[in-house]
């Protein structure tokens, strides 16, 4: 089985994650079917954003969800991760983001091969304020990966309905945990970095409708 999964403990049984979003519960229709009275009928979901997976309660379910026995509203999966909802746990199996590189020897040695695996860093934890600034902060883009001009904390605070200096001091925070340097550009170079992590997926921005020149009379 390719890809992120997670192995039921009681049953046993490995569930693909979806491409974005898997829900986990007790109630039909959901991806994860979890036969557990502690369940509820729409527990939480499991969301993939790039190379990462997050737990998301959402405060939906009556018995909370744990990661490692610590409760949590959202929490960056690894592999190996044991996440309880209610009382029925599941193991995450999740190889994580490789680069592998591959050298091939000169003549003398063309019957070797040097291979380098490298993993991506993991992303900070982060609260949930700090997610919501961080999506709108990078939501303003224009192709994967390329930023117009990020919103301003003045555009983050009216978006968020928060006062500019709630924005500015998770900006703060946010800059500490991703390392983010003092600087021109710095909220651009944090939202790029959050995007290079994975952590979030900005939306491409609409073009312009173009303008044409009045008719003449």
């Amino acid at each position: 089985m390719n890809g992120p999964s997670l192995r039921v403990e009681v049953t046993g049984e490995v569930f693909s994650l979806r491409a974005e979003i898997t829900t986990v519960g007790r109630g039909p229709g959901v991806d994860v079917p979890l036969a557990d009275p502690s369940v509820s009928r729409l527990h939480a979901e499991i969301v993939r954003r790039g190379p990462y997976l997050y737990v998301w309660d959402q405060g939906l379910s009556r018995n909370g969800t744990r990661v490692n026995g610590q409760q949590v509203g959202r929490r960056i999966l690894h592999d190996g991760d044991v996440v309880r909802f209610g009382a029925a746990g599941v193991r995450v199996r999740d190889p994580g983001p490789l680069l592998e590189l591959t050298v091939e020897a000169g003549r003398d040695l063309a019957e070797r091969v040097l291979t380098a695996e490298i993993r991506m860093p993991d992303p900070p934890d982060l609260t949930r304020r700090e997610w919501d600034v961080l999506r709108a902060l990078s939501r303003p883009a224009g192709r994967p990966g390329a930023f117009v001009v990020p919103l301003s904390t003045r555009e983050m605070a009216q978006d968020l309905v928060v006062t500019e200096g709630a924005v500015k001091q998770h900006l703060l925070r946010l800059y500490r945990k991703f390392d983010i340097a003092p600087g021109p550009n710095r909220r651009g170079r944090l939202a790029n970095e959050a995007v290079r992590l994975g952590v979030v997926r900005p939306s491409p921005v609409e073009p312009a409708e173009p303008s044409w020149p009045a008719a003449p009379a």
